[in-house]
């Protein structure tokens, strides 16, 4: 048996008025996820435990089958462990964000998706001017990086609060700032970074080309390294993840998956869906369980662009779920799995804590009544899991 599951980062919504009531993914033409719908059954899950934050991390590390309650261990050290960072007991790690701000409040959460080649060179610059002994920057991808910090730096820490930058644009910089024990060294390093990248020339040509300059770090998403039994212990297959975010590939790295890079990977509306279609077929020949997932109807969600959501929504329709369908047709023995992460509204720009419509056929799965995938559709199942982490269970062992 082979499995497949698909994952469109935040695609969940609620009603829209624009829209006449209806969500972003039921104005979309999804001939292909309807047809996973129609042909098994629908459901509902829980992704994000209650009390927990309602972040990607915590989201996927329940689609992958670990309980968050058990495993969740922070952000930013999953990130690390794709990007090959090696984390100490004495060192912690924190997600840094390139962002644009004014002296008042956040712009830009992801510094207008600034090119990972132009972000690579002011991380650099960062590392130079504000790394030590105790600190040091680690480039990644786009906006997305990673600092590393001695805890004997911090001289006192305790737990520290830092909020997300997609949540907090267009708010007050001084009533967002990090808190608690510790949080201060934080903040220290954010503000030195503007005196260092304000006039940096990839900024200059950005602001003349009038895109977002990136004229700001934000350190959040605190993290220690996490203790999880390989994928293959628990369920008794052999896998591979495909993503352009190294938060989804190194939960991949760390549960033993094979981690495939796809080229034009891009984390945005950019990203190469076909690539990922095909580069998860060939995966499929040499393993048997692949972890699809695309990040772009998220972005569209943080930005509140309705057009762009749908865009992507179609797109990961035909490009993505439909294509793979196609290229599978031959195999005799095959489940897949759609299931968004968690929603992320887009009149609310962040991510929700509600759960999300999730549809799964293939050989062994009885089909239920329904036509086509809507959370609304889904709601009305009566199928309902509310520990995200037992859906894989069930989908694989049923």
């Amino acid at each position: 048996m082979k499995y497949i599951i698909f994952v469109p980062d935040g695609m969940a919504d609620i009603p829209i008025v624009e829209l006449d009531g209806r969500t972003p993914l039921e104005a979309a033409k999804t001939p292909n996820m309807d047809f996973i719908a129609s042909s098994g059954k629908i459901g509902m899950v829980r992704t994000i435990p209650k009390g927990l934050s309602p972040a990607s991390d915590v989201a996927n590390l329940s689609l992958f089958g670990y309980d968050p309650i058990e495993y969740y261990t922070g952000r930013a050290a999953l990130e690390a462990a794709h990007m090959g960072i090696n984390l100490n007991e004495d060192e912690v790690a924190f997600r840094c964000n390139l962002v644009t701000a004014d002296e008042q409040k956040l712009i830009d959460y992801s510094a207008g998706h600034i090119t990972t080649k132009e972000a690579q060179v002011l991380i650099k610059v960062l590392n130079d001017k504000l790394g030590n002994k105790d600190i040091r920057f680690f480039p990644g991808t786009s906006y997305r990086h990673i600092v590393v910090i001695k805890l004997s730096a911090f001289g006192k820490k305790g737990e520290i609060s830092a909020k997300a930058p997609h949540d907090i644009m267009g708010m007050p910089l001084k009533d967002n700032l990090p808190k608690g024990i510790g949080s201060q060294l934080l903040i220290k390093l954010m503000q030195d970074s503007r005196n260092f990248l304000k006039d940096q020339a990839i900024n200059q040509v950005r602001i003349d080309l009038g895109e977002n300059p990136a004229n700001m770090i934000w350190l959040w998403g605190e993290g220690r390294p996490p203790t999880m039994p390989d994928f293959k212990t628990l369920f008794g297959l052999t896998g591979a993840v495909i993503s352009a975010v190294d938060l989804i590939k190194g939960i991949g790295k760390i549960i033993g998956l094979k981690v495939i890079e796809v080229p034009g990977a891009t984390g945005y509306y950019d990203t190469n869906f076909l690539g990922k279609a095909s580069y998860a077929v060939e995966a499929l020949k040499k393993v048997d369980f692949v972890f699809i997932h695309v990040e772009a109807t998220d972005e569209a969600g943080h930005n509140g662009d309705l057009r762009q959501k749908i865009a992507m929504i179609e797109r990961f329709d035909s490009q993505v779920v439909g294509q793979v369908l196609k290229e599978t047709k031959s195999l005799s023995s095959l489940r897949v799995l759609l299931v968004p992460d968690h929603p992320t509204p887009i009149s609310l720009r962040t991510h929700t804590d509600g759960p999300v419509p999730f549809a799964m056929c293939g050989e062994g799965i009885e089909p239920d009544s329904t036509t086509y995938f809507s959370e609304k559709v889904a709601g009305q199942s009566g199928l309902f899991f509310e520990k995200g982490h037992e859906l894989i269970e069930h989908f694989i062992r049923q």
